[in-house]
């Protein structure tokens, strides 16, 4: 009798991820770690990772470990795993924000990692004992902070080109960027900061890679519009030892206007180069 619970068992459970995979076109599957308690858990989880036929989250509460099942060419396991995150529950690649950790049912309350979050102490907290081991604190937060220079730097390096109205030179810079996105660690990025990074890194990379596979300079303005809203909010958040302009064509996107970053308080229009080199202003100075 046994053996007949256990086949039933296995029979519903197989026809239940048939049904799932049929679903969900060009499906794939993978296994990763969340963090959680209970049954309430479960529910959140869930229903923050999965998409109507794109995505589906089953989560066991005793293993914490998750089965994903998604459409590979609409999601990834990223994006899955950044909306439960959103929702109060970290994994490895994703941290909860921690007023939304915070706000969880006491029972939904799990133990966090705090070695694997990273957090950096508030200045007001450091004591005497902390101050004796303030060098390598000092360090950390350095490494910290200059996580995402790569990023930066690939990104006005891309601006350059455009300024020169060099498309090949913008596409190689471009695949410079590609390379350091994927480089980030995102445990080693301050909260604040990794929680701006979550929010921009699908389309930051998309921006980057469509710069990276054309010499079109017109195409790659197109998307270094979008690309410069992302990155000014990742360094609105980074604390950069030199200053960052924050510049502003009326002229460009058809007449909508578009914004870029600079190193330098001149005006070197990236959306038209020569043709109206000097055609903006800078409407913030970002400290």
């Amino acid at each position: 009798m046994k053996s007949i619970k256990t086949l039933l068992v296995a029979v519903v459970a197989l026809l239940s991820f048939t049904a799932c995979d049929a679903k969900i076109k060009n499906a794939k599957t993978e296994t990763v770690k969340i963090f959680g308690n209970c049954e309430m858990c479960k529910k959140v989880i869930e229903k923050a990772g999965n998409l109507k036929n794109i995505a589906e989250v089953d989560w066991n509460e005793n293993t914490k470990m998750a089965t994903l099942t998604y459409d590979a060419t609409k999601t990834n396991k990223e994006e899955i795993l950044k909306r439960v995150a959103l929702a109060g529950y970290d994994s490895n690649e994703f941290l909860a924000p921690n007023d939304v950790y915070a706000k969880l049912p006491e029972c939904c309350q799990y133990e966090r990692n705090t070695k694997k979050m990273a957090m950096v102490p508030p200045a007001k907290k450091m004591n005497h004992d902390m101050h004796s081991n303030h060098n390598m604190t000092s360090s950390d937060v350095d490494l910290k902070e200059k996580a995402l220079n790569p990023v930066f730097e690939a990104y006005f390096g891309i601006k350059d080109a455009l300024v020169k109205t060099d498309g090949a030179t913008a596409s190689a810079k471009a695949k410079t960027l590609v390379t350091a996105i994927n480089g980030v660690k995102m445990e080693s990025l301050p909260m604040e900061v990794h929680m701006v990074w979550m929010k921009v890194l699908k389309s930051l990379k998309e921006d980057a890679e469509h710069i990276a596979d054309t010499k079109d300079t017109t195409h790659q303005r197109d998307h270094f519009g979008t690309l410069s809203k992302n990155v000014y909010a990742l360094l609105k958040v980074s604390k950069e030892e030199t200053p960052t302009y924050y510049q502003f064509c009326p002229m460009a996107n058809n007449g909508k206007g578009a914004n870029w970053l600079s190193k330098e308080s001149a005006i070197k229009n990236p959306y038209y180069g020569s043709k109206m080199l000097s055609c903006g202003s800078t409407v913030e100075t970002i400290k």
